[in-house]
């Protein structure tokens, strides 16, 4: 079945990243039905607790992750690959569903701070996926054969590309940035384009540039009403609607 998939559907070698990415978006999804469920209070489940403690799902999560990813370094036969493949999609999606706890140290599940965890599962998928439609790392899919094989080429590429992430970063455009690894041409948008205000870019060059920085507050403003309400209301869909404030349930999922 696997060399069947491979033959027809994706490229060679490619096949375990496929199963990884499956099992974690499906990890995920079921993860967050259950913690969803037990929020409500509906359903057969219930917090997993030991002598008193609240065990979080992102412990078997790390248990599962180290499992698979040894395994998957390790020397494998046949399916192993496939076996190890999944398991470590398991363990990753337990994991960054909690990314957000372990960023803050603290509970913070069904806050607004917990949105990270959502926004990091989604951009980590998303780039998974790219990297499985053939994309590769700062644009060396993009070169030919024959610059392949010219190793200042490919050297130069690399770090032309890396180069425009970093812009991205430094100007306050995280996703820009991750996503221009994969797609330069998203880094050379945002390395062109104004930073955002608070910046590490606009807090060196526009502090003596007023128009500059008043443009990039207007645009930031601008954007943000544009599309902030947008990715609230998918976040909401996907991870649960955030607590008010001042209301935290810090008990109420496994």
């Amino acid at each position: 079945m696997g060399n069947w998939l491979e033959r027809n559907i994706i490229e060679p070698g490619k096949l375990p990243l496929l199963l990884a990415l499956g099992a974690f978006v499906l990890t995920f999804v079921i993860t967050r039905v259950i913690t969803r469920l037990i929020r409500a209070g509906r359903g057969p489940f219930r917090n997993v607790k030991a002598g008193g403690l609240h065990i979080h799902h992102v412990v078997p999560g790390v248990v599962l992750t180290i499992i698979g990813g040894f395994g998957a370094v390790g020397p494998r036969q046949g399916v192993s690959s496939g076996v190890f493949a999944v398991v470590f999609g398991i363990g990753a999606g337990l994991v960054l569903d909690e990314f957000a706890l372990i960023l803050h140290l603290d509970d913070v599940y069904w806050t607004e701070e917990g949105r990270k965890s959502v926004e990091v599962v989604v951009i980590t998928a998303a780039l998974v996926g790219l990297v499985l439609a053939g994309f590769a790392p700062f644009g060396v899919n993009d070169l030919s054969s024959e610059e392949l094989h010219d190793r200042g080429a490919v050297i130069a590429t690399v770090v032309v590309n890396f180069l425009f992430s970093l812009l991205a970063l430094s100007k306050g455009k995280t996703r820009t940035a991750i996503f221009g690894v994969i797609v330069p041409l998203i880094a050379m948008v945002g390395a062109i384009r104004l930073a955002r205000p608070g910046s590490l870019w606009a807090r060196r060059l526009y502090r003596r540039r007023p128009r500059s920085r008043a443009r990039a507050g207007l645009r930031a403003y601008h954007h943000d009403r544009r599309w902030a309400r947008l990715s609230r209301r998918a976040q909401d869909w996907i991870g649960g609607k955030p607590d008010s404030q001042g209301m935290r349930l810090p008990d109420r999922r496994s």
